[in-house]
């Protein structure tokens, strides 16, 4: 997809718990804070897409969410259109927005991604992410009937109620990883601690104590291998970004403009542990698009939903070879300082995970980055920067997957 969208202004939340505080609150927050770093008013956006979840199950809110987040701060009579992709959600938004803009359709579009995943009833949050699966092929499973999408390696969480189904597919991931490459538990640990260092130089992440390999290993079990702080927490939280036309950026004479280079976005599909998965496919077409490769990355953010997540995004996206990742991890090489530093903002183990608010987060920490606006956490003179993005999961692959670059 050919991109000519310009990255205005972004804005977020912290991440964490925020019982009392309501999606459109939330929003708000996070629309304005763009707006205000983009310099523009309310009344020059000219579409938006917003991007949900777990609303309808979590609050009861469906159908019109993005209208009544953005009417109840006075946006109304633009086209809204809500996105509901798993965990994939805002980065679809985001996605949607630059393609408009670049297409010549409109010439300020907001791309907001919102979520609320804490409950008084935990187990709420929990039946609301297991939604992210086939429910079909897991309630196969239960009942004991043939497995079509591969659910039964992981479908212990449905039935103990005690952590996401999701926690269970990566597990299994880590274990097979672990057992093909030699990636030992240690190297699992230090995608985790790096992540703390990082979270702990965040204002907005929702853990900011730092943690030793020695202290994620000493954690409790949620499942063999994953320790608590392999796995990402739920979260409430929002984020922002306003995507501009060159002429619309011209116009505004914007300062330290971050471009959008490229953004792919595909489903995942029935295929061979051999052959192209979801998220290569993403980043061989986002590197292609944008004309650059792995080795031209200042700085990313991945999909580190767990531990083994974030090392298996190293191989997908190319930082390197099959097998490779947890000896990237060990050797700090992905840590701030680093050859090629990942998930800066802490990652969703750290910043946290509010579902439908975390590819915008992404965005927002890299667009940061690019205009060197990150503190201590600060890349030096960034240049190129990707985003990972995937949510939800269908047999071993996941069901969405985007690959973001931003340039400077």
């Amino acid at each position: 997809m050919r991109m000519k969208a310009i990255v205005a202004g972004v804005g977020m939340t912290p991440f964490g718990k925020h019982l009392d505080t309501g999606l459109k609150a939330l929003g708000a927050e996070a629309v304005n804070a763009a707006l205000e770093d983009a310099g523009m008013g309310t009344g020059e956006l000219e579409a938006a897409y917003v991007a949900n979840a777990m609303a309808g199950l979590m609050t009861g809110q469906e159908c019109i969410r993005g209208q009544v987040i953005l009417r109840s701060m006075g946006i109304g009579r633009i086209p809204v259109i809500n996105i509901e992709n798993a965990c994939g959600s805002a980065s679809t938004a985001f996605n949607q927005a630059c393609l408009v803009v670049s297409t010549g359709c409109y010439d300020a579009v907001l791309a907001l991604g919102v979520e609320k995943l804490y409950h008084a009833d935990k187990q709420r949050s929990f039946e609301a992410l297991g939604g992210g699966v086939d429910v079909e092929a897991l309630a196969a499973v239960m009942e004991g009937r043939p497995d079509p999408q591969g659910a039964a390696e992981w479908a212990t969480a449905a039935s103990a109620g005690k952590h996401s189904v999701a926690m269970d597919f990566y597990a299994d991931l880590a274990r097979s990883y672990m057992r093909d490459y030699g990636t030992t538990a240690e190297q699992l640990a230090a995608v985790s601690a790096k992540n703390s260092l990082h979270g702990s130089l965040n204002p907005r992440a929702q853990f900011r104590e730092v943690m030793s390999v020695e202290d994620v290993l000493a954690a409790p079990m949620i499942v063999e291998p994953l320790t608590r702080p392999m796995c990402s927490p739920i979260g409430d939280g929002a984020a922002a970004a306003v995507i501009v036309s060159e002429r619309k950026a011209r116009e505004m004479n914007l300062q330290n403009p971050v471009s959008v280079a490229a953004s792919a976005l595909h489903s995942g599909w029935s295929h061979g542990p051999d052959e192209i998965d979801s998220a290569s496919l993403c980043a061989r077409e986002a590197y292609e698009e944008a004309g650059v490769g792995p080795e031209d990355l200042s700085v990313a953010e991945c999909h580190d939903a767990s531990a083994i997540g974030e090392l298996s995004a190293y191989e997908s996206l190319g930082l390197c070879a099959k097998g490779e990742a947890g000896r990237l991890a060990g050797e700090g090489q992905t840590k701030l300082g680093g050859r090629i530093p990942v998930n800066t903002s802490g990652g969703l183990l750290r910043k946290g995970h509010p579902v439908g608010a975390t590819g915008i987060a992404q965005i927002v920490e890299l667009t940061e980055q690019l205009q060197g606006r990150c503190g201590k956490r600060q890349v030096e003179n960034p240049t190129v920067a990707l985003a990972h993005n995937g949510g939800g999961m269908i047999g071993r692959e996941a069901a969405s997957m985007c690959v973001t670059i931003l340039m400077r």
